[in-house]
């Protein structure tokens, strides 16, 4: 079957889910507005007759469950692959010359993937190496590039998906989001961790119109400007505003939202031994009884999974202001909307 028969006409630009910042306001309530439908009544036929690739390209337990689940209830088949252990190893670079491990090019997959599958699913974390080569995105790109099928992304250094997800917990606790004052806030982990959640809460909190405030150590743990940008560009459009902080009590006080996530400083990365002693410095940026008496009973989430008593205690974890497990529920019911629009093309 010829490649483009795949898409609606051979005119229509195939529409993808790899970041947010390609989707409108009101597109992103619709979404949330079909993720609570889905909530109500979750089966269907939106997915009937067809099929999903996941490709995991890193460890999953919330992400593969939810989709797999969610392709079930929507009454299609989910084919789960993991390249380099159950699937040939992939090669992304343009013009290589494959003598090394990887077996087949990206160019390759995504086309024959797309003769087999309605939609094709990518979860693959950056390298932590060189920043400048892990925010090119090269895999979710590549796949969407040579995919004749949308694409999603499964997390890469954004993870969408757990921002809707983000998103849809935070209304159901607090009704309109309009100039609730959020706390995005770093806390310590024992190792370097991935951007992509603290980037996509910086875009959807501003993207739905809250005031929002970057807590972190220094300046050196502030998000890469392609998202500090993003987010400046959201609160305008949006009626929020976006702000740095590095005072831990100035950024919760009066806050309605406190979420959580560690994540390396983007000078240092690839240089673990030069950041460690500066993030050994700030393990008090933990998410405690006291900071959170701070706010104004606001609520705690975080995108798991999470140590306890390293990014927050027991005690806020316990709490009924702790939201994190109704936000993991919720990617399900969000995934399942995405799956539907981006299937509803053909």
């Amino acid at each position: 079957m010829p490649e483009t028969v795949k898409k609606a006409n051979d005119t229509m630009t195939l529409r993808h889910f790899i970041t947010t910042q390609d989707y409108s306001r009101a597109e992103i309530d619709a979404l949330l507005e079909q993720a609570v439908a889905f909530k109500r009544s979750p089966a269907g036929a939106q997915l009937a007759g067809k099929s999903v690739a996941l490709l995991f390209f890193n460890p999953s337990m919330r992400t593969r469950t939810s989709f797999e689940l969610g392709t079930f209830q929507l009454g299609g088949h989910a084919v789960v692959l993991s390249p380099g252990k159950d699937a040939w190893p992939i090669e992304f670079e343009v013009g290589t010359v494959m003598d090394g491990d990887t077996e087949e090019h990206v160019a390759e997959v995504a086309r024959v993937l797309s003769r087999y599958v309605d939609l094709i699913a990518v979860r693959a974390f950056p390298k932590f190496q060189d920043w400048a080569v892990d925010r090119q995105d090269t895999v979710i790109k590549s796949f969407a590039k040579y995919a004749t099928v949308p694409v999603i992304n499964m997390e890469t250094i954004t993870h969408p998906c757990q921002e809707l997800a983000h998103a849809l917990a935070m209304k159901e606790h607090l009704g309109s989001l309009q100039n609730k004052k959020y706390v995005l806030t770093w806390t310590y982990h024992p190792k370097p961790l991935n951007t992509a959640v603290a980037n996509s809460a910086l875009l959807i909190a501003t993207k739905m119109g809250m005031d929002v405030t970057l807590l972190c150590p220094t300046p050196d743990y502030v998000l890469d400007e392609r998202y500090m940008a993003f987010g400046r560009l959201n609160a305008e459009q949006n009626g929020g505003s976006l702000k740095v902080s590095h005072d831990i009590e100035e950024a919760y006080s009066g806050a309605h939202v406190v979420y959580a996530k560690s994540w390396g400083a983007l000078p240092y990365f690839g240089k673990w031994e030069q950041e460690k002693p500066i993030r050994d410095a700030h393990k008090h940026f933990i998410v405690d009884e006291a900071k959170m008496a701070l706010t104004d009973h606001g609520l705690f989430s975080h995108c798991l999974p999470l140590r306890r008593n390293i990014k927050a205690t027991d005690a806020v974890m316990d709490s009924p202001a702790c939201i994190a497990i109704d936000e993991a529920e919720n990617r399900l019911h969000v995934q399942k909307a995405v799956m539907a629009l981006l299937a509803g093309q053909g």
